[in-house]
């Protein structure tokens, strides 16, 4: 499947383009460094998974940039969807207005450094998910077009939604690099949709992927080893 190369690229500038005024204008300046780390690392792994999955797996970059608002996504994860990224954006604001602008809360600098490691890992296990799953959509439907099958191998052996266990990791990286104790609270919010959106997903592919059911009997987590 041929990637429209024209689309890609609005897609990821408008992404950085937002995150950055959001983080930058709610901060009132642009002499963050930690607000310019997250935004160059964050910047930097898409392009260069971007630039892998170009080569290594073009049907499914496809996919990231196409699969929401498709026919076939289950309406209430279009409406999940749009609420969830209504919620990430106010998350990406209030951490500036938080540690820069307002200072209502102080984080010390070591957490920050960790947070910085926290990011770095989750990058690579994004890019474990991502190698392991051709059908990693970013909405709910079955992939009826591309003959979706089950993937049960690489991270889905340990847990069965390590994309969302990854994005967790993501999450608390990133507030605790920006420096921010109410982004780390207001994370929760985030955690919690995942939960939701973790259920649903398995009720969708329990019902329409032939042997998701015996999966999920195989392996017993969702998220969490030996917890959830």
């Amino acid at each position: 499947m041929k990637v429209n190369f024209k689309l890609l690229v609005v897609e990821i500038a408008f992404l950085f383009g937002v995150i950055g005024l959001a983080l930058f204008l709610a901060a009132g300046t642009i002499a963050w460094p930690a607000g310019w780390a997250f935004w160059g690392l964050f910047f930097i792994f898409t392009l260069v998974l971007t630039r892998w999955l170009l080569g290594a797996n073009p049907d499914l970059l496809t996919e990231r940039m196409t699969g929401v608002g498709k026919s076939d996504q289950k309406n209430w994860d279009k409406v999940f969807y749009l609420l969830v990224n209504i919620y990430f954006l106010a998350w990406i604001v209030v951490m500036p207005l938080d540690a820069v602008r307002f200072r209502w809360t102080h984080m010390p600098t070591w957490l920050q450094v960790a947070g910085v490691a926290m990011l770095l890992v989750s990058f690579y296990l994004f890019y474990l998910v991502f190698r392991e799953n051709s059908y990693l959509s970013p909405a709910v439907r079955l992939q009826t077009e591309r003959q979706q099958t089950l993937v049960s191998s690489g991270p889905y052996h340990y847990v069965r939604h390590p994309m969302y266990a990854t994005a967790i990791l993501f999450l608390t990286g990133t507030s605790l690099l920006l420096g921010s104790w109410i982004g780390l609270l207001m994370e929760l919010g985030i955690v919690l949709g995942i939960a939701f959106r973790a259920v649903q997903e398995e009720r969708t592919l329990q019902a329409e992927l032939p042997g998701y059911g015996a999966y999920m009997g195989q392996v017993k987590y969702r998220l969490i080893p030996f917890v959830w």
